[in-house]
């Protein structure tokens, strides 16, 4: 299983919300490519961006930072937040970004988000963020109707990368991972699931692994000191 360390940006600065609460914030450094090497020296393989102010406002917002980022390290990097327009993904890939995550616009727009994931295959990642379930949209500020899982099975004939799949209840609230819904989502989706929220102990990630999962986003428990990253990836190890 994966392990995707987390750089969340806002105002440039790298920071962790609680449950997407804009006005729980912490802020855990002002140089997010500092950040990036910690994580790459410790072992990352991979990282995840999210664009916080981007996914608030919908449009890609911390593009300084981003850029910073992505050209400093030699990893695959993934980004999230306010991506909703094809020129903004074709300036992404030719800045260096490995894969882009869709998720408001993918709800709002599905003929879209189909056209988009046939024109650049197996590097759209369907982001679905769930709120007792339902999927949330707008960095989180609106709640849907929609089913979490309803919303995956629209797009099975797609060659969609993956699904990052976060329970917004546990992000960064260090109470462990939201097991059974992870789970659903892997037995109802054709795609590899990244799950993202609460993820805290070396247990959490074994119990994702179990599940089968493609990988997992760890974001505050690193930052905090709870969970080394050599410790998460020997557990992805160990339990794959």
């Amino acid at each position: 299983m994966n392990i995707w360390p987390a750089i969340d940006l806002r105002n440039g600065k790298c920071v962790r919300l609680q449950q997407g609460d804009y006005s729980r914030e912490t802020v855990f450094g002002d140089d997010p490519v500092a950040i990036a090497h910690r994580w790459i020296s410790e072992g990352a393989e991979q990282l995840h961006l999210v664009d916080l102010d981007g996914a608030r406002e919908g449009h890609w917002a911390n593009r300084t930072a981003v850029q910073a980022v992505v050209s400093a390290v030699n990893v695959p990097c993934q980004l999230g937040g306010g991506i909703r327009d094809e020129e903004t993904i074709t300036e992404l890939f030719e800045i260096g970004v490995a894969r882009v995550v869709i998720g408001t616009k993918a709800l709002k727009d599905p003929d879209w988000f189909r056209d988009i994931c046939r024109k650049y295959p197996a590097r759209i990642v369907l982001g679905i963020d769930a709120r007792d379930g339902c999927v949330a949209t707008d960095g989180w500020l609106e709640t849907s109707t929609m089913p979490a899982i309803e919303l995956a099975q629209q797009f099975t004939d797609e060659p969609v990368a993956a699904i990052v799949y976060t329970d917004i209840a546990k992000d960064g609230m260090l109470a462990g991972p939201n097991l059974s819904a992870m789970g659903k989502m892997k037995q109802a989706s054709v795609f590899p699931v990244v799950a993202s929220g609460g993820v805290t102990t070396s247990d959490d990630v074994r119990q994702l692994a179990r599940l089968q999962l493609d990988g997992c986003i760890i974001g505050r428990t690193l930052y905090e000191g709870q969970l080394q990253l050599a410790d998460a990836l020997t557990a992805a190890r160990q339990a794959s």
